[in-house]
């Protein structure tokens, strides 16, 4: 097994000052949410997707344009509709009469931050058509593989308050799914302040780029060299076990959703200074990363149980580790 270098003081001072800046400057359109803000950040770093759940006009389609304008990236929306078919995702071959061949035409995927806007209103086949894509970074048409590039990430929004004409996402494409969150209303001050600048309707637009989308990709790779002991990874899959043995769940936390909060855990952690990951950043993460993962019983669900309650019972009824492994 071959071991990555890990990351230096000096580097994880670097990805610090670059992840605040990056947080500053994305927080000049998304005012007063600095912690989702955050974590939309710690998803990209981590190269992984977000799912937000939130009522319409809470600021969703300005975070994915500022976190675009602030990595000097492209920036794509689709508006996910019962008749939305997969090759208006991914894109189409088109026979050309001229030249005799065959033309990719790209769709939307194609851009390092992607806006699936009311996902749950495409047809499950149209929802599929991003699993490919959100898993390995690339998409197959007409069996030729081509690659949507490096930063990539789908920022995918449902609306939990009408569910007309809308479509559940099947339990394997939310666990693909990094992080889940919402933005939900502003407070009062930073209302105001919205309110005062009004006469801007894209505040996004007027940011500058703090980082190349190549220098993204760097600090992904350099995030993946924080260390994590063996006592953080241990507490990780303990958390996991005693989900599925809530008996109220039906399906706890899987293996790719262990593996995603390393990668979050990881990102978080660079993010604060740090070249080590604690059980801290472990307990910060568990609801965004974890909550949508549970599939609970059905009576136990009727009964007011949540994801949420179950996990705050498992990170108190599991201790965290207070040592590194082996000392």
């Amino acid at each position: 097994m071959t071991t990555l270098p890990r990351m230096t003081p000096d580097q994880s001072a670097w990805f610090a000052q670059t992840f605040d800046r990056l947080a500053g400057n994305v927080g000049q359109a998304v005012l007063g949410k600095q912690t989702v803000v955050r974590l939309a950040l710690t998803c990209m770093l981590a190269e992984g997707h977000l799912l937000l759940e939130d009522a319409p006009g809470t600021g969703k389609t300005m975070l994915a344009r500022a976190i675009a304008a602030s990595v000097q990236g492209s920036h794509n929306r689709i508006q996910f509709t019962p008749d939305l078919l997969p090759s208006d995702v991914t894109g189409v071959t088109i026979y050309d009469q001229k030249t005799g061949s065959f033309d990719f035409h790209p769709g939307p995927v194609f851009a390092s931050i992607l806006l699936a806007d009311e996902i749950n209103r495409a047809s499950p086949k149209t929802q599929s058509s991003l699993l490919e894509v959100m898993e390995e970074g690339r998409v197959t048409v007409d069996g030729v593989p081509h690659s949507v590039g490096r930063p990539f990430m789908v920022i995918a929004t449902q609306n939990p308050i009408e569910q007309a004409g809308t479509y559940r996402l099947p339990e394997a494409q939310l666990d693909r799914f990094l992080v889940k969150t919402s933005l939900g209303y502003p407070d009062r001050a930073a209302t105001v302040e919205i309110l005062s600048g009004s006469a801007t309707r894209d505040r996004s637009a007027a940011l500058k780029p703090i980082a190349t989308t190549q220098a993204v990709a760097e600090m992904a790779d350099l995030a993946a060299t924080v260390h994590v002991d063996n006592a953080v990874l241990d507490y990780v899959a303990h958390l996991c076990e005693q989900t599925r043995a809530v008996p109220e769940v039906r399906l706890g936390v899987s293996v790719r959703g262990a593996l995603a909060m390393t990668r979050c855990a990881k990102v978080w952690a660079a993010g604060q200074g740090r070249n080590y990951v604690l059980p801290d950043d472990v307990k910060q993460l568990a609801l965004p990363v974890w909550a949508h993962r549970l599939v609970l019983d059905p009576e136990a669900e009727f009964t007011g149980t949540t994801a949420e309650g179950v996990l705050a019972r498992v990170m108190a009824d599991v201790p965290a580790p207070q040592e590194r492994a082996g000392a």
